[in-house]
């Protein structure tokens, strides 16, 4: 696209975005049609989370339904909040009641957590969908504004002396009181939705003193239709405007300071004092309304890092309670706004600081507003990987799956990373297979309560169970709600950041690696145990964590390395044997035997009806399956363990299917694949399996292999498999068949 084009699109954006500048009388005539252009800051935020929709997620083992809002799909996810989704949905529902009316009108909403949980993103989260939001037709936010020149005289250009109201009044605040609530309840009549609109308060100071202004010219001149006269479209006009900082929301940044009035509000400009003061007193119209609530009126309050704030925060409970905040001394602003605190943990410890003093606590009062919503840190495993790699490659697409495959694949791959050294010279870095999954679950597993771990579990066991909802021992599937843990657990409250190992990252992409191959570039590529080793040794280094955390988070990255080496065998297994997989055929007609031998029936074949086959049977179940041997047969007839095995495990299995499938039309066919056993068998083997089929397969010359032997053959296939199939380089390949290679040598001794 030229020059041109981008400045066309940019012309189309702008006039999709503004319109022109109505009447108050088409404003209210538009509000009968499209009554959600008046809602309130509540019901207009609710609106704004609710039009982008929800998705299903699994969080914590269970399946939750999310508010796509927090995925930043108006900025394609860049500051999306991973997980939380409990905590999101809560705070919808707070704001639901307040919208409502239901309560909670007096709360202010408090988001508290550890750092790197999501807090940041969550405030650029609710920016940036409000301002897209009110871009859009559905969304449209209006106020209104003055013509300083036609009022006062100033200047000639009517049109440059436009001036919108500094706290975005709702145009509505105009009416008088009682005229204003027959428009509102005939809007409420008029709309379907189950949340009426409230619009409470008085116009703001800046737009009072105009209005009060020009009613008094127009009284004096005798003018009947005073009302009329003082909203003339040459002195008044409702137009739209896009919300952003400063401009419906309102957000005090940690390094903000100033008093507390104009922290709050705002602050009187002496130049404009002196032109617009008269009889003594002060005119509104001299403030600066640059205060965090002026700006947030309309809409929503955000106090960044409330704990730099917290002399403020006692402030805000009149301004919750009575709905108002003064300017000065008898000049009162009413407020419309949700106000949100952030903060991380030391805030409760100084809201705490006076507990021991019970009802005599100053600070009661003000915890007693505070609605507390706490992120914590991630507990899923995938969506550790997803925010792992977002911060090492500032890709920020949200990861939406159609199944749990298709995630673990995700979970895995690689990263390709073209990074500079100091020379300026560029070269590709690897992130090998498994190395961000390996890290990610390192992170998870320190976030996890250990206290509450059922007989036979360990923590990587909790973590699966908590990222995909259920585990596999063998043949069984176990889902999360077979466990009991502990609703109330610590889970998430503390543990490893994800910044942590992201910098740690960084570092060993532009560090290398003391590794050499004659033919590969092994030095360029970053395994999960350079990660995992680097991430230990450097805990002492780190001044976050204590003495105890270090020792405790050591201790746990024990079971991670197995968990990753076992990722690792797998892959290198499922290489070797990728072409001696059992055929889809084969698969279905052992299942379409044993039914028919449970069953007592026959087999259709195009030559008829034939009796279930004992040795086509006999040979799956010894050679594919490898569960049983031949002194488990007597003349091909099966022993009681293998009837029990075909029994339970796979006429069991397709009963259960065709069960949950009643209501689907379910005719008795599916894919035999989907039988548990068949999943957890057919689709590995090990490295008995391995022995069988490569009989002059010597591990221990893996390395440097002989030329012409069985060993050599088995490899180069394996590294061809693992570049072809798993994503592997030759680099990653060849590091991680030594390593999974070497473990053989050392089991088989």
């Amino acid at each position: 696209m030229s020059g041109e084009g981008y400045v066309e699109r940019s012309d189309d954006a702008l006039r999709d975005a503004y319109e022109e500048p109505k009447s108050l009388a088409e404003y209210v005539d538009r509000l009968f049609e499209e009554p959600r252009i008046g809602s309130h800051s509540t019901k207009y935020l609710l609106e704004a989370v609710e039009s982008y929709g929800t998705r299903t997620v699994i969080e914590e083992g269970e399946e939750k339904e999310r508010y796509r809002f927090f995925d930043d799909p108006a900025n394609d996810g860049e500051h999306a909040i991973l997980g939380n989704t409990d905590v999101l949905n809560e705070f919808v529902d707070t704001v639901r009641s307040i919208a409502s009316g239901r309560g909670k009108d007096e709360k202010i909403v408090w988001v508290d957590g550890p750092t790197a949980t999501g807090k940041s993103e969550f405030k650029r989260c609710l920016v940036n969908g409000l301002r897209e939001y009110s871009k859009t037709e559905e969304g449209r936010r209006y106020t209104v504004e003055w013509n300083v020149s036609s009022v006062y005289g100033w200047g000639d250009d009517e049109e440059k002396n436009w001036y919108e109201s500094p706290a975005q009044a709702h145009p509505l605040t105009v009416f008088p009181k009682d005229v204003r609530d027959e428009i509102v309840a005939e809007v409420n009549r008029r709309s379907d939705d189950h949340i009426d609109i409230r619009v409470e308060g008085e116009l703001d100071p800046f737009s009072r003193e105009a209005y009060d202004y020009l009613e008094q010219r127009y009284r004096r001149k005798g003018t009947r239709d005073l009302f009329s006269a003082v909203t003339d479209e040459k002195h008044l006009r409702v137009k739209n405007y896009v919300v952003d900082m400063g401009k419906g929301v309102g957000v005090l940044h940690s390094e903000d300071s100033g008093p507390p009035k104009q922290r709050l509000v705002g602050t009187w400009m002496e130049g404009m004092l002196q032109k617009l003061d008269s009889r003594g007193r002060k005119n509104p119209q001299a403030f600066s309304y640059d205060g965090v609530l002026s700006q947030g009126n309309s809409l929503l309050t955000i106090v960044e890092d409330a704990s730099q704030h917290a002399d403020l925060l006692q402030r805000l409970l009149n301004v919750v309670d009575e709905g108002a905040v003064k300017l000065d001394k008898g000049i009162r602003m009413d407020l419309d706004t949700l106000l949100v605190v952030i903060s991380n943990p030391d805030l409760e410890a100084q809201l705490d600081s006076k507990s021991e003093l019970g009802e005599e606590d100053p600070l009661k009062a003000l915890k007693r507003r505070l609605e507390k919503h706490s992120f914590r840190y991630l507990t899923n495993h995938s969506l550790e990987v997803e925010l792992l790699r977002r911060e090492i490659t500032n890709d920020t697409r949200v990861w939406e799956t159609e199944s749990y495959d298709e995630v673990e694949e995700r979970v895995s791959a690689p990263l390709r990373l073209e990074v500079g050294d100091s020379l300026r010279d560029v070269h590709e870095r690897e992130i090998a297979p498994h190395a961000i999954e390996a890290t990610a679950m390192y992170d998870v597993v320190t976030r996890l309560d250990g206290t509450d771990l059922p007989p036979g579990l360990d923590l990587v066991d909790k973590a699966i169970l908590y990222d995909r909802g259920y585990i596999q021992r063998g043949d069984e599937r176990f889902e999360k709600d077979d466990f009991d843990f502990n609703d109330d657990s610590n889970d998430g409250r503390n543990g490893i950041p994800v910044t942590y190992p992201r910098d740690i990252i960084a570092d060993l992409l532009n560090e290398g690696t003391e590794r050499a191959h004659p033919e590969l570039n092994v030095e360029n590529v970053i395994m999960p145990s350079d990660v995992l080793d680097a991430m230990v040794e450097r805990f002492d280094e780190e001044p976050m964590f204590s003495a105890n955390e270090c020792d405790e988070y050591a201790e746990r990255v024990r079971g991670v390395r197995e968990y990753v080496l076992e990722k690792q065998e797998r892959d290198v297994l499922d290489a070797m044997t990728l072409d001696v997989r059992v055929d889809d055929e084969t698969v279905e007609e052992y299942v379409e035997h044993v039914y028919a031998w449970a069953e007592g029936e026959k087999i259709e074949t195009p030559r008829g009806e034939v009796e279930p086959d004992p040795l086509k049977m006999k040979v799956f179940e010894v050679e594919h399956l490898g569960r049983f041997g031949d002194g488990d047969y007597v003349d091909n007839q099966p022993s009681p363990e293998v009837e029990a095995f075909r029994r339970d495990k796979i006429v069991t299995a397709m009963n259960v299917r065709a069960w949950q499938e009643r209501d689907e039309g379910f005719a008795g066919e599916f894919d035999a694949r989907d039988i548990p056993v068949m999943q957890n068998v057919l689709s590995t083997y090990d490295w008995d399996d391995v022995r069988r089929m490569y009989e002059d397969f010597e591990p221990s010359q893996w390395e440097e292999p002989p030329s012409g032997t069985e060993t050599e053959r088995l490899k180069q296939k394996t590294v061809d498999n693992l570049v072809d199939e798993f994503d592997y380089s030759p680099a990653s390949a060849e590091l991680t068949t030594r390593r999974v290679v070497g473990r053989v040598v050392r089991r088989w001794g």
